[in-house]
């Protein structure tokens, strides 16, 4: 707008305007800055929406796994006190925690439902960010190591029908070994504390208890079968271990985040870059509408700007007319593409339920999302990336009609006049 002169800025909002008998056109028009509306706002949502998923994805697994962990061959970490020392030691290295995790079964009321148990010392129960502050019946401090209590899950509560204060049994088919063979070890525990980390495989399947009793649950003495271990940099986790796991590599192996979910978060990257490039068509189809719309003018036009070419205006004046009209229309369609956008993202719970109530269909299930939330995530540089990439689609729209406008001969133009 800067670079053109105050009688193409008074033109070109005329342009914008058009009188009653270019009420076509304004409509085409109108449909254009829709389309840029609609496309802007669609990437701006569903970026922002993969960008939430992975970062929810992350911080939950992250958060219950570690960035990696040492794990023991058969089950058992041997010798873990002497891994837990060099593990501290490594530089980079920023926590490291024994735990026990085994998948088992539990019962209560007659019903059956795969478990994975979860042993932990009760200052990392207390302390675990995934688990803090996240219970939705009884509390994690009621929990205490030789009380024979455990804390589940809230899906996990739901499908065994029990509540706070329910004593459901825990089954270890590796028991103790007798004349006639190995028997299964049965424990009943009782429930203290159900909480619900926002994950539907985990909220469905987790068991908590103190490290002590998961060790006499599963018969392991004082032995755990993993340490998990956080670093300064999650991206960077395999480097910062490689000291760690030449030495480690005789009792145990080491296993990072990206190895533990690597098919999950290789779907996601494929699916944001899908999903970006499907819905960059939208402001594709909206460049095409801005160039018929454009036409349309400079045809309606042809006269005027025959006129103005009498009067002296140049080519290059010209140009620059219909270029302000069409990347004008495209910046009104990105600014408000921008505030539906945030709005949508704002209210992304609102508008889901709302979705579900109209079509009687539950488009957000936990069982199918992993997460029990619609998460979002704006990047601010992405946001700006999405815009500067649909005023350039629109600029570009323009570029054809304004060249055709400026080639208009007025000598030929007004001879028929």
């Amino acid at each position: 707008m800067l670079l053109i002169s105050r009688y193409e800025r008074m033109i070109a909002r005329r342009y914008l305007l058009p009188g009653r008998s270019e009420a076509f056109i304004a409509v085409v028009a109108g449909f254009s800055l829709v389309a840029v509306m609609l496309g802007v706002a669609a990437l701006i949502v569903v970026m922002s929406v993969m960008n939430g998923f992975r970062a929810e994805l992350f911080d939950k697994i992250t958060g219950l796994n570690g960035h990696a962990v040492v794990q023991g061959y058969g089950g058992q970490l041997r010798n873990w006190r002497a891994v837990l020392d060099e593990a501290r030691k490594t530089p980079g290295v920023t926590s490291a925690t024994p735990l026990i995790e085994q998948p088992l079964f539990a019962t209560y009321n007659g019903r059956a439902e795969f478990i994975q148990l979860r042993g932990m010392r009760m200052e990392d129960i207390l302390s675990n960010p995934t688990l803090k502050g996240k219970e939705v019946v009884g509390s994690l401090k009621s929990l205490k190591p030789g009380g024979e209590q455990v804390a589940i899950g809230s899906r996990l509560a739901e499908s065994l029908g029990a509540t706070v204060g329910s004593e459901i049994s825990i089954l270890n088919p590796a028991g103790a070994a007798t004349p006639f063979g190995t028997m299964p070890r049965i424990v009943k525990y009782k429930v203290a504390a159900i909480f619900e980390v926002g994950v539907y495989d985990y909220d469905k399947v987790f068991a908590v208890m103190p490290i002590e009793d998961a060790q006499t649950l599963l018969l392991l003495g004082d032995g755990v079968s993993m340490i998990e271990l956080e670093t300064v940099d999650p991206d960077r986790v395999a480097q910062i271990l490689q000291p760690l796991n030449d030495k480690v590599s005789g009792v145990g192996q080491i296993t990072d985040w990206r190895m533990m979910n690597s098919e999950l978060f290789e779907a996601l990257a494929v699916d944001r870059t899908v999903s970006f490039t499907i819905l960059s068509i939208i402001l594709v189809v909206a460049a095409f509408n801005i160039v018929s719309s454009l036409i349309m003018l400079v045809r309606a036009k042809t006269r005027d700007i025959a006129v103005l070419r009498t009067m002296g205006a140049t080519r290059g004046g010209l140009m620059r007319i219909f270029v302000t009209v069409g990347t004008t229309i495209g910046a009104l369609g990105v600014a408000a593409g921008g505030v539906l956008g945030f709005l949508f993202i704002t209210f992304r719970e609102g508008v889901v339920k709302f979705i579900g109530l109209v079509t009687g269909q539950n488009i957000w299930d936990p069982q199918m999302r992993f997460l029990t939330e619609l998460p979002a995530k704006t990047d601010p540089f992405q946001t700006i990336g999405i815009c500067v990439m649909a005023l350039i689609f629109c600029f570009l729209a323009t570029l054809y009609p304004a060249w055709k406008a400026a080639s208009t001969d007025p000598v030929q133009v007004l001879r028929y006049e």
